[in-house]
């Protein structure tokens, strides 16, 4: 079986936990897809660049979720959720997925 990049699960826990937590008005329903989805990119990141870089790397994941919401006010909530998400899924495929 394929593996599936870490930048497409975290740019896919960001923006599929903001569309699940939209759609169905429960935000900790949102937050578990975040939360899991982020879990998971962690893990692949440590198995691919090592402790150092999954840290920093949940760190952009956690930081974007954050700085999203900030963003939102100045230029919309979908156009930031997708903004942070492809940052993080740059940041992600330059760091773990490109040595892969």
């Amino acid at each position: 079986m394929a593996r599936v990049p870490s930048a497409v699960i975290a740019a896919s826990g960001l923006v599929g936990g903001y569309g699940v937590a939209r759609w169905t008005k429960k935000r900790p329903l949102g937050g578990a897809v975040l939360a899991v989805a982020g879990a998971a990119a962690a893990q692949q990141w440590r198995k691919q660049a090592g402790n150092a870089a999954a840290g920093a790397l949940t760190a952009a994941y956690v930081g974007a979720f954050a700085g999203s919401h900030p963003l939102a006010k100045k230029i919309g909530a979908w156009p930031s959720v997708l903004g942070v998400a492809g940052a993080v899924a740059l940041a992600s495929w330059a760091v773990a997925d490109r040595k892969a």
